[in-house]
């Protein structure tokens, strides 16, 4: 019984969580969703958000993991398909580019609260950032061989571009989105050729 009790509770959290995502949007941000609007939208009573949340601020940060998390997984799942043989920079742009189609309001999420008034919110934020940011540098190091301060520069650097080009992707149409996939697609493989060529010279007798 108690493993129902469980499974139930879980359930309903996840309702919590989808009903807050599901109303974000371009024009609103999660600082001005309510309790009571999340648990109408999650069909609950505002008492039964208390058994799951302490707060709105809680669900804000629970929010938050989940969605460096599903980003994490997306790309780890894309250099599972490197591994198969194509492009690393084509692949994980498309897999970028999918995960703002299918997750547009998690993103939102992510962009929003990064430069937010709250500091768990940014501090959150940053350390979802830094987290896909150390993967991405650890893939570098080994898959290019580069010695650990570049393999960091060019993750930062990466991330950096798809974190802005996502921005501009959000809102965007079909064709724009495929505008700036190839934009992002160019300036990852030019930042990717000076990471290289970087190391190279560190490496070098000449330094």
């Amino acid at each position: 019984m108690s493993g129902i009790r469980a499974q139930q509770k879980e359930k309903t959290r996840r309702l919590l969580i989808d009903a807050a995502l599901n109303q974000l949007s371009a024009e609103r941000s999660f600082s001005n969703l309510s309790l009571r609007e999340v648990a109408k939208e999650a069909g609950l009573a505002a008492t039964s958000f208390y058994r799951h949340f302490n707060d709105m601020d809680e669900l804000g940060l629970t929010l938050v993991d989940e969605s460096g998390l599903t980003l994490r997984q997306l790309m780890r799942q894309a250099r599972q398909r490197i591994e198969k043989g194509g492009s690393v920079i084509q692949i994980s742009v498309k897999t970028f580019m999918e995960f703002i189609e299918s997750n547009g309001n998690e993103f939102r999420l992510l962009l929003r609260e990064r430069s937010g008034t709250s500091p768990e919110f940014r501090a959150a934020v940053s350390r979802e950032i830094r987290y896909f940011t150390m993967e991405l540098c650890d893939y570098l190091q080994k898959a290019n061989k580069l010695d650990a301060e570049t393999s960091y520069l060019q993750a930062n650097a990466a991330v950096t571009i798809v974190f802005s080009t996502g921005a501009e992707a959000l809102d965007a149409s079909a064709e724009e989105k495929a505008v700036l996939a190839d934009r992002m697609i160019k300036q990852l493989r030019i930042i990717a050729r000076g990471a290289l060529d970087l190391s190279s010279r560190a490496t070098s007798p000449k330094g």
